[in-house]
């Protein structure tokens, strides 16, 4: 037996829910304690391409083997979503070009590290000594407002092309996978989500959550502020503690 599975399963929570709005839930989540992978994918193209999308994300991914090594692990995650990139866009072309696509946001969480791989604006965020940072950035119209200084993200949230993201799993012929890695310290909780929870609950909101609630139900407490806002759009969570 390997050492890798023999690894902890680490605390976690996870939801996905149509809303109060759409018929299709064009989310998809994974929660895989071990070998300690969580992913949210937030398909588009509309009823059935959308989900199909996001379920060509979450299906690739979820074939890791929870046996791999942490270095192993985090290029396998790379590989899958790259494999998905291509299935999805021979899924575009066989439906006659159709603009199909997913965003993906991912983390890794190996011994002492994490690793966030993502692209799109499903984001990820984390809780460490009670302050909340978003570790990705939005590969969105507004998002690279914000990055210039143009905008806040409040103000981003009500920008009229707040949805309108320049990255997707599945479009175009290269996908950019962008990258972030760090210490996964005792205590630090961990939020991955879709826009259709940020849509309705803002940083202080998601950040008292965090804060407050059992990680085993933070995932329900914050679909449950999202629906509370409006339900505009489907919305998924993960929460993790390291």
């Amino acid at each position: 037996m390997s050492n890798r599975s023999l690894a902890p399963a680490r605390r976690c929570s996870a939801r996905t829910d149509v809303g109060r709005v759409r018929e299709v839930n064009e989310d998809a989540i994974l929660s895989m304690p071990r070998p300690g992978v969580w992913v949210v994918s937030d398909g588009m193209g509309g009823h059935d391409a959308g989900d199909f999308a996001s379920r060509a994300v979450v299906e690739a991914l979820g074939a890791l083997s929870p046996e791999l090594a942490p270095a192993e692990l985090m290029r396998a995650a790379r590989e899958a979503v790259q494999a998905a990139h291509r299935r999805i866009g021979a899924e575009a072309e066989r439906r006659g070009g159709a603009v199909i696509g997913a965003t993906v946001v991912i983390l890794v969480i190996a011994e002492a590290h994490f690793l966030c791989l993502w692209a799109g604006d499903s984001r990820l965020y984390r809780l460490r000594e009670g302050r909340l940072e978003m570790l990705s950035l939005d590969h969105s119209v507004v998002g690279e407002l914000v990055e210039r200084g143009e905008l806040s993200w409040a103000e981003a949230e009500r920008h009229p092309q707040s949805n309108q993201i320049t990255r997707a799993v599945g479009v175009g012929a290269r996908l950019e996978i962008d990258k972030r890695r760090g210490e996964a310290l005792p205590g630090d909780r961990f939020l991955l989500c879709s826009d259709g929870l940020t849509r309705h609950v803002d940083e202080a909101a998601l950040a008292a959550a965090l804060r407050e609630a059992p990680v085993e139900a933070a995932a329900d407490l914050l679909v449950e502020r999202a629906l509370e806002g409006g339900g505009a759009d489907n919305v998924s969570v993960i929460v993790v503690e390291a």
